[in-house]
């Protein structure tokens, strides 16, 4: 459940101050904020592809450590010290008993089948490529490739769940909650994936949303703007959630008590295994998908944010914590980027801040470094001359490769 003993949930019109949590009373740096559940949550396409296999509801990891850090590392009969530690249960996974999607427990799978999934069961169509709904996820795969950061599903989701709501009209309101601006007329910014180049690619894909979704009830997100919005509404509140029963192995593992030599045998044996893992699979680890968090979504941004976003439980649960003591009435901030793009110049910040979430930064970071000069980053011109150096018979079509 949602905890909102230590904060004040303060919603402004969006057009002026957008939305923010301000602390209620003092919070200690590492206190646990809140934790909170999804209003819904989908796995990336690519991901479920790759063989990541995650609950279909909460997004619990389904392998064991050891099967996971096999899988990864590409060493079939590797074993891996105190197996115990592993949390993970198969002798509790259910399946769809007519599509065969799995769960982690029957209480994901009835609670799946509650909430959406009588509407998006294939059935025996699971893998008939020809199926509406197969179609449609087809086309995001060949439009978004990896690393993705939304999902059709997560708009494919909130379809089915106000379909099968018994209350149709406060759930479509809950999702109102949500920004779902595709552009920000005052700054002149428009979400990227919303531009003139993807016009084609966003008319197929709302044609076939529409072929395997329609509904009389939910009109407006089948019109054109109607479908746009709904992009931008999953583009730009969609929290990326991750889950590995491989890390949480081995954050049980950091934790156990050793005699010295153990603990060095374990560490050494961990640190090979991650180096065979980078070598087999890169940086592509966990279970990823995304999910819709009304309490999460109404924190503001900051460079230099105050508190951070986890996924400690293997699931879908989202934990928000304090990265340093914040004062009562002070706006708790997360950062909508990641540690390195943290530490990019101003100018490549407010690019990719601009692009994805349609606002210019004014954090006291950003007012700190006002008078730099508006040039990229390295990295960034790095890949500017990349792009610059391709030649003109790579006539490669635009790609919807980051939301």
């Amino acid at each position: 459940a949602n905890k909102f003993t230590s904060l004040t949930w303060s919603f402004c019109l969006f057009m002026l101050q957008g939305k923010g949590l301000f602390a209620k009373r003092s919070i200690k740096k590492g206190e646990t904020i809140f934790i909170e559940r999804p209003l819904v949550s989908a796995q990336f396409l690519w991901n479920t592809l790759y063989k990541y296999k995650a609950c279909e509801y909460c997004l619990r990891a389904l392998e064991t450590a050891e099967g996971n850090a096999r899988r990864l590392s590409g060493i079939p009969g590797l074993s891996l010290p105190h197996p115990e530690l592993c949390r993970v249960r198969p002798e509790q996974h259910q399946a769809c008993p007519q599509c065969q999607v799995m769960y982690c427990s029957s209480e994901c799978r009835q609670a799946a089948a509650d909430q959406y999934h009588q509407a998006l069961c294939l059935g025996p169509s699971e893998e008939d490529p020809d199926h509406p709904i197969n179609k449609l996820k087809d086309a995001w795969r060949s439009m978004h490739y990896p690393p993705e950061t939304s999902s059709i599903m997560l708009m494919a989701k909130m379809v089915a769940m106000v379909k099968q709501a018994k209350d149709k009209a406060h759930l479509q309101k809950l999702f109102t909650h949500f920004c779902s601006r595709t552009a920000n007329e005052e700054e002149e910014i428009a979400h990227k994936l919303l531009g003139e180049q993807f016009r084609g690619q966003l008319a197929l894909l709302h044609s076939l949303f529409t072929e395997a979704l329609y509904d009389d009830r939910l009109g407006r997100w089948f019109v054109p703007e109607g479908f746009r919005s709904l992009f931008a509404l999953v583009g730009t509140n969609g929290q990326g959630i991750g889950t590995s029963s491989l890390s949480q192995w081995v954050h049980a593992c950091d934790a156990l008590e050793l005699p010295a030599q153990q603990r060095e045998h374990l560490d050494s044996f961990i640190d090979q295994l991650y180096k065979d893992i980078e070598k087999e699979t890169g940086d592509f680890l966990n279970c990823e998908g995304s999910g819709l968090f009304l309490l999460q979504s109404s924190c503001n941004h900051s460079c230099i944010p105050n508190a951070e976003v986890s996924f400690p439980d293997n699931n879908f649960l989202l934990h928000l914590s304090a990265l340093c003591d914040i004062n009562q009435g002070e706006e708790i901030c997360i950062s909508y980027l990641d540690c390195c793009q943290r530490d990019r110049s101003r100018h490549s910040r407010h690019k990719i801040l601009r692009e994805n979430y349609l606002f210019v930064c004014s954090c006291p970071k950003c007012v700190s470094q006002m008078d730099e000069l508006d040039v990229t980053s390295e990295e960034e011109e790095e890949e500017e001359g990349v792009a610059e150096g391709e030649t003109e018979g790579d006539e490669m079509e635009d790609e919807m490769t980051d939301v």
